[in-house]
């Protein structure tokens, strides 16, 4: 792992992670999860192009984006019904003011358009995994440059035995190589995504440049997803000229008035653009 941020974060999440394991044990968890009907599905739209849309509540880079008190069920709905194929809520709690509540708020109201949420955060253990279906996602994001690989490779044995489908987040080329070695060695029937974060680890700053540069270095056996760096319906456009099948949409959603509105168009000019 590198950068200052990854290592802060990892840092609170394994806080994190002793603090839930006094609440609930492994044992507690499993036994909640008996009671869940099985994961909601990730389905992918026939033209190419999909949206995940994000709920979070602050940014580091852009802070406050909205208040504490959001209605999260409306939201998330609004996204829905925009066309959104999942729903990445953020759990993280000292930097992005999220919280597990929010997940399962989140996938209670997805329910009914049967769209999975998936937990963003800084997981360290599979531990987080059984606490985010616990929760209700139906998917997971795991950071590459998080952990070394045999831990990650833990988090994703977990995802696939408890049906999440799993959103594998690269920021450069070295987590491309490691992206498309752990696709090549994945069990069968496990849905993997390859995500690519544009943003700077040192800055913060998003350089939606990169998304075109590396986006020949993606693994072409997994949907790709262009993660940051994608506001308007131009950036939809030219990322899904440049391949990519999915685009992960936080902040521009959460500022705007309309976020079904803005969902859809985005959606409609990525699928517009496909194949041009």
């Amino acid at each position: 792992m590198s950068g200052g941020f990854l290592e802060t974060m990892a840092r609170g999440s394994r806080e994190r992670l002793r603090a839930a394991q006094r609440q609930r044990t492994q044992g507690m968890l499993e036994s909640a999860l008996r009671e869940l009907p099985p994961a909601p599905t990730l389905r992918l739209h026939s033209s190419g192009f999909d949206l995940i849309a994000e709920l979070k509540l602050r940014s580091p880079a852009q802070g406050q984006l909205k208040a504490a008190g959001e209605d999260v069920a409306a939201r998330v709905s609004a996204y829905a019904a925009g066309g959104a194929a999942a729903v990445s809520v953020l759990t993280e709690p000292e930097r992005f003011d999220g919280a597990l509540a929010h997940l399962e708020d989140a996938a209670r109201a997805l329910a009914a358009f049967a769209v999975p949420a998936m937990r963003k955060d800084f997981l360290v253990d599979p531990y987080q995994v059984l606490e985010a279906r616990a929760a209700g996602a139906g998917g997971v994001l795991v950071i590459l440059r998080m952990l070394p690989r045999a831990q990650t490779e833990a988090l994703l044995a977990r995802a696939h035995e408890l049906g999440l489908f799993v959103l594998l987040e690269a920021f450069d080329e070295a987590d491309l190589e490691l992206m498309e070695d752990l696709a090549a060695s994945a069990p069968r029937g496990a849905q993997l995504l390859a995500g690519l974060n544009c943003r700077d680890l040192a800055t913060l700053q998003v350089v939606p440049e990169r998304l075109l540069q590396l986006a020949p270095r993606l693994p072409r056996s997994l949907p790709r997803v262009a993660e940051s760096g994608v506001t308007t319906e131009a950036q939809a456009a030219a990322v899904a000229q440049a391949g990519y099948q999915l685009i992960l949409v936080g902040s521009a959603l959460m500022r705007g008035s309309d976020p079904g509105a803005l969902a859809a168009a985005l959606l409609s000019a990525g699928r517009a653009a496909v194949g041009r």
